[in-house]
């Protein structure tokens, strides 16, 4: 016996498939994408906030004496505003130490925002005259600056005789600057003999010759003992103007003999007739 039944509708599949909504898609779509732009925005403002937190805003310098604080903060004016954490430090320690004033420099961070700057300066210890103008220079002659009212509070001796030929004039002979450098650290123990003392020439690498104030008198001092042969020089030099009243030289390289040279007598001339034998004192008695 064969039975129909009738498929109830509500429990049959439907044979299209189904279409979700395009007002309910549209919906998710604006949800997600608002969340993507506050999140974005979040980010954003907390990369903005870290950023702000770690930017260099104060620099400190320490070390200086000759330069001025402002001087060597445009020296690394680029630091301001950098992210202390990515910042090349060693970039503009470069730029630091490409002043002439400046020997060494270091960059240490300090968190959050600032960075110290130690800087070693160099000591001007003389004058070098270079071509027609005066330059101030470094022990090692390194040449520091060009010499001008600003420096006038530097009284330091004019050095003659170190330039070396070349393009700029501005190059210093080294074994001539270790010459007056040497000079000028044996007299040191005596500032009152170094103030004394105006000009120094060291065209001759083996020989110094010095020119006090007030005296128009080249002393050659030779290579050592610069000191000792000044001394010499102070104790004798009334005897010596009472036998030649106008004195062009005075050479002291020759232990307890000095020869004296008289102005006007041309150095051409037989020695015998501006030379003058003087027996000097011990200058340890």
């Amino acid at each position: 016996m064969t039975v129909h039944t009738q498929t109830d509708k509500r429990f049959r599949r439907s044979q299209h498939p189904t279409r979700r909504p395009r007002r309910a898609v549209r919906r998710w779509w604006r949800i997600a994408r608002g969340m993507s732009v506050a999140a974005g925005v979040a980010f954003g403002g907390y990369q903005a906030t870290v950023a702000s937190f770690l930017s260099i805003d104060a620099i400190v310098v320490r070390g200086i004496d000759q330069l001025s604080e402002g001087e060597v903060l445009a020296l690394v004016a680029g630091l301001r505003d950098e992210n202390i954490l990515t910042v090349d430090l060693e970039l503009h320690r470069g730029r630091l130490v490409a002043s002439p004033w400046l020997r060494d420099g270091t960059l240490r961070r300090i968190l959050p925002s600032t960075i110290e700057v130690q800087v070693t300066e160099r000591a001007p210890v003389a004058l070098a005259r270079l071509g027609e103008r005066l330059y101030l220079v470094e022990d090692n002659g390194t040449v520091i600056d060009e010499y001008g009212p600003r420096f006038a509070r530097f009284d330091l001796p004019i050095v003659e005789g170190l330039a070396l030929r070349g393009p700029d004039g501005r190059t210093v002979d080294t074994s001539r600057m270790a010459l007056a450098a040497r000079l000028l650290r044996q007299l040191s123990a005596r500032p009152d003999i170094l103030d004394s003392i105006s000009e120094i020439d060291v065209s001759d690498p083996y020989d110094a010759v010095v020119l006090l104030n007030d005296d128009p008198a080249l002393l050659h001092l030779g290579g050592d003992q610069f000191l000792e042969r000044l001394r010499s020089y102070a104790e004798l030099g009334p005897t010596l103007r009472e036998r030649v009243p106008n004195i062009d030289y005075v050479d002291l390289r020759f232990g307890q003999r000095v020869y004296v040279g008289p102005a006007g007598e041309s150095r051409g001339a037989d020695p015998e007739r501006f030379e003058h034998a003087v027996r000097a004192p011990d200058v340890n008695e």
